[in-house]
């Protein structure tokens, strides 16, 4: 890995969301590890194998896809299309979150079945990064049969996650709560589906269902694609202290909604933010982003503060190195600006007026993967490589 120098930084966003935006105008990357931030970094130029100029455009950490249905290698079933994953890596995400490997043909639901596609797919996209994009693979659906050994052996093996509860046989809190129980602790992340039916064989689940069964993860709060009740919404976001996930495959009018519950109840710190694709929606390259975007310009959050929601925030949940920029942490990061023709002045100021900001440059553990997204407008400012 290189040492890499990011200069003549215009805004750094954190992804802390308790401080979104940090002073400086430089970074320096130490062997893919972010080593110093502020205007002191400049001065490690001579220990930088690569410079990148950034010409006053904004940096920020790269994007979470909080909620994604891969399957294997870059390809879904779901809308027959290949590349999706690297094609969203052009719209600055680099950590992908499996909400569930259910799109799989004849996908097992014994249990033996079950846990081995989680750990197949979980082992599967750690050697395998599409486009640069690191996956978390490998989230097991939960199905009847399985047991406490059964979630002992899969984190052992490097599942992380527990996909949406009812999208498997196991749909009732009383079936649910135990397996909930003994992935948490072997140190998993839960997930459960919120809102009406969405595929053949999961179900509708309420708000009642979820505070019973107890996730880590409100899935899709604002709907996959059909959302609970807007009184159900207000309680999840003032009962319960679980992460609200928006995703853009959802209902936009509960996704505003519930941004504006979340900003009266101090909550900004639980929503994260995903696609929810590939679905019967389609592929949706640039959804995080214009979920960003959505809640910037319709409700009262600020862009810097929706840009943490995909980043910092998503990170905290899955207990992930990255998504901030901070000392020893992975060197993700988006560097973007105002998209040409936008009245936005700069990336902020573009998400603010509802425009989808450009991705001019993204780098994973400090190496460029992408130099010109294909899928974004172009920048005003153009960062350079020296």
């Amino acid at each position: 890995m290189s040492n890499v120098l990011l200069k003549n930084i215009g805004t750094i966003v954190s992804g802390d969301i308790s401080n979104p935006l940090l002073e400086g105008d430089a970074i320096f990357v130490r062997q893919g590890k972010i080593q110093i931030v502020g205007s002191d970094a400049a001065r490690n130029i001579l220990d930088a194998d690569v410079v990148i100029d950034c010409a006053g455009a904004t940096v920020t950490p790269g994007l979470f896809d909080s909620h994604c249905h891969v399957v294997l290698g870059d390809y879904t079933p779901r809308q027959q299309q290949t590349g999706f994953l690297e094609s969203e890596v052009h719209g600055g995400v680099t950590t992908f979150i499996s909400a569930g490997e259910v799109h799989l043909a004849g996908r097992p639901k014994d249990p033996a079945g079950t846990k081995a596609l989680a750990i197949v797919a979980a082992k599967s996209f750690a050697n395998f990064r599409p486009g640069g994009g690191k996956v978390v693979g490998g989230s097991v659906i939960l199905e009847k049969g399985l047991t406490k050994a059964d979630f002992e052996e899969m984190a052992r093996e490097g599942v992380r996650t527990v996909g949406e509860i009812g999208l498997g046989t196991v749909k009732n809190p009383e079936d649910a709560a135990p397996m909930v129980q003994w992935a948490k602790e072997c140190g998993m992340t839960v997930m459960m589906h919120t809102g009406g039916t969405s595929i053949p064989g999961s179900s509708t689940v309420t708000a009642e269902m979820v505070i019973q069964t107890g996730p880590d993860i409100v899935s899709h709060i604002n709907g996959g694609p059909t959302a609970v009740a807007l009184d159900e919404v207000k309680r999840l976001v003032a009962d319960t202290d679980f992460a609200l996930e928006m995703v853009h495959c959802g209902n936009p009018k509960i996704m505003v909604e519930a941004a504006n519950l979340c900003v009266e109840h101090n909550a900004l710190q639980r929503i994260i933010i995903g696609n929810d694709a590939p679905s019967g929606t389609g592929v949706v390259p640039l959804g995080v982003l214009r979920v960003i975007a959505h809640l910037s310009s319709l409700s009262s959050i600020k862009p810097e503060e929706a840009i943490c929601m995909a980043t910092g925030n998503t990170a905290r949940v899955h207990k992930l190195p990255r998504g901030v920029i901070a000392k020893g942490l992975e060197a993700d990061l988006a560097i973007m600006d105002a998209p040409m023709g936008s009245v936005g002045e700069d990336a902020l100021a573009a998400i603010a007026a509802g425009d989808i900001p450009a991705i001019a440059m993204v780098l994973v553990d400090g190496t460029i993967v992408v130099s010109k997204s294909r899928n974004t407008p172009p920048p005003v400012r153009k960062p350079t490589v020296e």
